[in-house]
């Protein structure tokens, strides 16, 4: 019979477990305060210590491994946490080793990257993103974090909040893209949909904003780089969606591995203790990245780990994900008074915290249910809610002569590299997601939407990282003889996410040969692109009839595509991130600013003296906001409520949208303001709301925005944040490049 929990209080201010066979009796504990604070009054200064220290298990890797044998360090009762173990029984078993060893039998806290589903796979993150839809996204890591609690996990290190805009850094495929209001809304939809909106719950998990901060900006994109910018970039671009998680209410942040402007985010005094815990009054619990508080040695800003640990703690971080270096110094640093018992305190009660969040001083194994999880994981409903989502993340790029949706009765030449594959599709960060069974190709995706699949062909044609050309004439027979050919094209999961930057971001391998082949057949070509960051596709945009972004699109990814080719589902996705032309072009963004000589674009007839270069179009090749459909869209009377308006008052903006095609559809409206003259310079476009609307084949909607000054707010010249009087520019349309506009002023 499967061991129970009784949890005893004895007397006013001890506690204890004790584990019985038989049924459990839960005794209600004290409230938070005072019960944390009377275990604390019990512990030891090691075993505050201890609270502070994550280790890995022997599960999934997902950096360099400690080397230290993590059951000895449990039973050794100098663990708090543990990163990586999953399933009930695991967790269980784990959790049961912790208690009967430990002194105080406080439970474990298992964390693991639930980045975007636990075993139901969605969108990767910026897929999820192109639905500008954070309904989706809330739904996505609600369902996400129920799967994870059924299998014992408590914890995910999502969402990255990072504003990226760098395609050749790998993590882009993590996060919401380059826009601050963009990215704010999906932050605060993740943390809706982990934490729920009772922790102690058990289809809850603790969310964990990071990377803090600015980890999206390392230059040349290369992963774990230096960052340096002025405090005011900081505080207005990348500091927002920051703020925005811990308002809504996100118990767990996550440092970063980089520096800013000279100090690795890890010993960051300014970031996490004067304005995390500080200024935004942040009261969960700061974990590092992975090994990070090791890794200041490598910065050169600590001599060793003993220091490097000293000034994590006094920068205000609380949990050491992995390093050990909490565990084997931080007793010595404080003995030295290198570190304070506050501080220590401070870090172990911020732990035991959300411990009793969660409800495992009531039952530590609330999590650890193995009959929950098999009733739980991969539901029908979980799977339906996969395709869907999917569906909305697809963004169409180029639709020439309504090439799509394709017609049934077509001879059709499916070919690519990535046409039959299951394994990549689910993505990089896919948690446990099945990658070789449950997961749906296109080519599966398809042959279930089609049922009879004798006009179609399918083909691998080419590898995506090998130069043999043996599949290709095979290929290009089937090609030859369809009415269209649909190539399936994009990167292996691992070519994008952490780790994987990148200074090629072109289609790899022998795919752009092969599209080069099968466009000398003369057929119309589809592309579709599965992959985790933009790529640069000048060449197939000027010579494919159509393009498909999909992104990743997870477990049910190609059932998804399939229904968009045939026009089952019309696309709507828009994207959260500009494409380059080139690769020179990087980092590209919509809300740049002027230069004292801005260049106006082609029609430029003064052209030399400009900031732009003279081999491209200082343009992207695809903007930020953009995505087509199947049908057309008219917008007009746009119109303002005032060219003037006050401090006190709200500034209302409409305007009419029609569906003029013939297909139903939806279109995300986009609004977006610059502030012509400020104490400091300001963006060309900064996007401040959107709304997507559903409209039926010659159906009209009036949709409307208000702006008040909050929404004109940045850091001024002294570095306060506020919206100053003057003249501004609001624009309504379709993609960021929108010349929509209407003029007002704020005045006092």
């Amino acid at each position: 019979m499967r061991s129970k929990l009784i949890i005893l209080l004895l007397g006013v201010t001890f506690f204890g477990f004790s584990q019985k066979k038989g049924a459990v009796k839960t005794i209600k504990i004290k409230p938070k305060a005072e019960f944390v604070a009377d275990l604390m009054s019990k512990m030891t200064i090691e075993e505050k210590i201890y609270q502070t220290v994550q280790f890995t298990s022997d599960g999934t890797v997902t950096g360099p491994k400690s080397g230290d044998n993590f059951i000895t360090r449990i039973q050794q009762g100098k663990v708090g946490s543990i990163l990586n173990s999953t399933g009930a029984k695991e967790t269980r078993e784990i959790q049961r080793i912790n208690l009967e060893s430990s002194r105080l039998k406080i439970p474990l806290l298992f964390g693991h990257d639930v980045i975007h589903g636990y075993k139901t796979i969605f969108p990767i993150n910026l897929g999820m993103a192109s639905s500008w839809d954070p309904k989706v996204v809330e739904l996505a890591a609600r369902i996400a974090a129920t799967e994870a609690a059924s299998a014992g996990v408590h914890w995910t290190f999502a969402p990255m909040v990072d504003v990226a805009r760098d395609a050749r850094w790998g993590r882009v495929s993590e996060g919401s893209g380059e826009d601050s209001f963009l990215g704010t809304q999906m932050a605060i939809a993740n943390v809706k949909g982990f934490q729920g909106d009772d922790l102690s719950k058990n289809n809850t998990i603790l969310a964990c904003t990071k990377h803090f901060a600015a980890y999206g900006a390392a230059e040349a994109g290369r992963d774990y780089n230096t960052v340096d910018m002025s405090e005011r970039v900081l505080r207005d671009t990348y500091l927002p969606a920051f703020k925005a998680t811990v308002d809504a209410g996100v118990k767990t942040f996550m440092t970063s591995f980089n520096e800013i402007s000279g100090v690795p985010s890890t010993g960051n005094k300014f970031l996490i203790r004067n304005v995390l815990k500080g200024e935004w009054n942040f009261n969960g619990m700061v974990v590092t990245d992975y090994t990070s508080i090791n890794e200041m040695v490598a910065h050169g800003f600590a001599t060793d780990d003993k220091n490097a640990g000293e000034l994590a703690m006094n920068a205000g971080v609380d949990m050491d994900m992995v390093g050990g270096v909490y565990m084997n110094y931080l007793k010595q640093s404080y003995d030295e008074g290198k570190v304070t018992l506050a501080q220590i305190d401070d870090a172990c009660k911020r732990i035991l915290d959300v411990k009793y969040d969660l409800g495992l001083f009531e039952d530590p194994y609330r999590y650890s249910d193995e009959k929950r999880e098999k009733a739980t994981v991969y539901k029908p409903e979980f799977l339906d809610a996969s395709l869907e989502i999917a569906k909305k993340s697809l963004v169409l790029l180029k639709n020439n002569n309504k090439v799509l949706p394709l017609n049934e009765n077509q001879k059709i030449a499916f070919v690519g590299p990535l046409v039959s594959d299951e394994f990549n599709i689910i993505g990089s960060w896919a948690a446990l997601g099945d990658r070789t069974g449950l997961a749906t190709s296109v080519k599966e995706g398809v042959t279930n939407y089609l049922k009879n699949v004798s006009n179609v062909t399918f083909d691998q044609g080419v590898e995506i990282q090998s130069t043999k050309r043996d599949l290709m004439q095979k290929a290009l027979k089937n090609a030859k003889n369809a009415d269209v050919i649909v190539a399936v094209m994009g990167e292996k999961e691992n070519m994008t996410g952490e780790a994987a930057s990148q200074t090629n971001i072109d289609l790899p391998g022998l795919q752009k040969e092969f599209l080069v082949e099968l466009k000398k057949l003369g057929k119309p070509i589809v592309l579709v692109l599965l992959n985790g960051r933009p790529l640069t596709l000048t060449w197939e945009n000027e010579n494919m009839d159509a393009i498909l972004e999909a992104w990743w699109p997870g477990t049910r990814g190609g059932d998804a595509i399939a229904q968009t080719l045939f026009g089952a589902n019309n696309p709507n996705g828009k994207l959260p991130m500009s494409f380059p032309r080139n690769v020179g072009q990087l980092p590209i963004y919509y809300n740049h600013k002027n230069t004292g000589r801005p260049y106006l674009g082609l029609t430029d007839s003064e052209q030399k003296y400009k900031s732009r270069y003279t081999d491209v179009d200082n343009s992207p090749l695809y903007p930020f906001g953009f995505g087509l459909s199947y049908t057309t869209f008219e917008y007009s009377n746009f119109k303002i409520s005032s060219h003037k308006i006050k401090f006190n008052e709200e500034l209302k903006v409409s305007v009419d949208v029609k569906n003029t095609g013939n297909y139903d559809g939806q279109e995300v409206v986009q609004l977006y303001i610059r502030d012509l003259v400020g104490s400091v310079t300001r963006p060309v476009k900064e996007l401040k709301g959107f709304e997507k609307v559903n409209l039926k084949q010659g159906e009209t909607k009036t949709v409307s925005f208000e702006i008040s000054s909050e929404d004109l707010k940045f850091y001024n010249l002294e570095m306060k944040n506020v919206a100053e009087a003057g003249s501004f520019e609001v624009f309504v349309g379709e993609n960021s490049n929108t010349d929509r506009k209407e003029y007002f002023e704020l005045v006092k």
